[in-house]
């Protein structure tokens, strides 16, 4: 699925296919991508997100059913973001749930529109519930950074700029009805817009007459950086939701969910493996290389990429328990590295007033 916004990128933009997805890797270079959204102000083309509409009699029940958090209760003002899970407790994605007059509807991570749809479609049982794939005639623009907010009010309005965080707006823009959104993914401030796919080139070009676009890479850096999931990065074949890291993402506490007796018994049962960050090692280390502490064998790199703010190689690891704490000093391919705290970068926004 390539992006409805092509034909607005530069002729020289860098693409990756990512599940389902053709999407825009870079725009430019990846240093500068990254000190734009981290010192000023990203456009995003979020276009390789699955949009997926949740309605009927039933929707909310089934939403509920089949989202790890409680969404019971989310109404069209709001957002959060949950796990969808499998019945043994893997992860099939990490979804932003936006509470609508009429249901729900789940914005995919990049590139897992069609294994959502695929995995809830398998679970509907009778015809009160309806599940439609929206990603033909709606889009995601996303906007991160400092002075995001600055943007949303050139672009739409200042007051939108201010909303709390996970806050929706049903408004218009240029004559058009398009959702708004607090969001963010990489600690800076962020914003999101659903918009019609026939006016996305158009919001696309009005935007980056305020900031500069960013690609895929950029923006997966920032968000390991302070942290954020990264599904198709650290997800990996049993790994359970506590060994990723993920838990926050999972209310156990809900009557019932698809996955909950496998959280739960994970949860009950304690040890077994966590994910840290690290940093160290001239060269950016394979996935699967092995970690070691004191010479003995403690777990594998899950990823790893070259940091921008750091300057320097950061990474996860999936390692022993009692060993993922932040201070340590590890081997990672027989190099040596030293465990984190998160957030590995401090965000800029964090001291930057929305004014």
């Amino acid at each position: 699925m390539a992006s409805v916004l092509a034909t607005e990128h530069p002729e020289d933009t860098a693409y990756g296919e990512v599940g389902d997805a053709t999407v825009p890797l870079r725009f430019s270079s990846l240093a500068e991508e990254y000190r734009v959204l981290r010192d000023r102000a990203a456009v995003l083309d979020l276009g390789g997100h699955g949009l997926i509409q949740i309605t009927g009699s039933g929707g909310v029940d089934f939403a509920q059913r089949v989202l790890a958090r409680d969404v019971e209760y989310l109404t069209s003002d709001r957002c959060m973001m949950s796990l969808v899970l499998d019945e043994s407790g893997q992860v099939v994605d990490q979804v932003l749930a936006f509470g609508r007059e009429d249901g729900l509807l789940l914005e995919s991570s990049c590139g897992a529109g069609a294994r959502l749809l695929e995995h809830l479609l398998a679970r509907v049982a009778d015809d009160d519930v309806q599940i439609t794939d929206r990603s033909g005639d709606l889009t995601v623009i996303g906007l991160e950074g400092p002075y995001a907010w600055g943007v949303v009010g050139r672009l739409i309005d200042a007051e939108l700029a201010s909303l709390p965080f996970e806050s929706v707006v049903d408004t218009t823009w240029d004559d058009v009805e398009i959702v708004f959104a607090r969001t963010g993914l990489t600690g800076e401030y962020g914003y999101q817009m659903i918009v019609p796919v026939e006016s996305a080139a158009a919001m696309w070009r009005r935007s980056l007459e305020h900031a500069q676009a960013a690609g895929l890479e950029a923006l997966e850096l920032a968000m390991l950086e302070v942290r954020q999931p990264i599904p198709r990065h650290e997800v990996t074949p049993g790994a359970s939701v506590i060994e990723i890291g993920a838990n926050w993402l999972v209310d156990i506490t809900k009557d019932a969910f698809v996955g909950k007796d496998a959280v739960v018994e994970a949860f009950e049962a304690g040890g077994g493996r966590r994910t840290v960050g690290f940093t160290g090692c001239p060269d950016v280390p394979a996935l699967g290389t092995r970690v070691q502490a004191a010479g003995q064998d403690i777990g594998e790199v899950v990823y790893a990429v070259r940091s921008v703010g750091l300057d320097a190689t950061l990474g996860l690891a999936r390692v022993t328990g009692e060993l993922a704490a932040a201070g340590l000093e590890l081997s990672v391919g027989g190099l040596p590295v030293t465990t984190l705290t998160s957030p590995y970068v401090v965000p800029k926004s964090w001291s930057i007033p929305i004014i």
